[in-house]
């Protein structure tokens, strides 16, 4: 128990990092089109302007469906485990054990899904 505590304030420290680094990119990105003096607006320059923003939605959905995923696989492997070890403790409350563990799973599983259509919406909406 103690190590799987370890692997995820490891993990959280990694997210949070990836988070800071995507951050200080898009800060960086605003502050390069603001050091520009009033430039003139020409058909050269809106598409590289268009392309700019395309490429942070997809950073964004990447991240949020990654972190979602990983959130996900993480909460499901300890699902499983725990419910493999409750069957081993009593297995004859196999049934219900899993039946709870198929609805739980199905609700974790809704919540990636969620987070695939957020980061559809973020691309092709925002």
């Amino acid at each position: 128990m103690n190590k799987l505590k370890k692997i995820s304030v490891i993990l959280a420290l990694i997210i949070v990092v990836l988070g800071v680094v995507a951050g200080t990119m898009t800060v960086s990105a605003a502050s390069n089109g603001a050091e520009d003096t009033a430039p003139a607006v020409t058909s050269e320059s809106a598409p590289a302007q268009a392309d700019n923003t395309t490429g942070f939605k997809a950073v964004a959905a990447a991240v949020a469906v990654g972190l979602a995923a990983l959130g996900g696989a993480i909460a499901m492997g300890m699902a499983v485990s725990k419910s493999a070890e409750g069957i081993s403790r009593q297995p004859e409350a196999e049934g219900k054990i899993r039946t709870t563990l198929m609805l739980g799973l199905v609700f974790i599983e809704t919540a990636i899904i969620y987070a695939l259509i957020v980061a559809i919406l973020i691309i092709f909406v925002m």
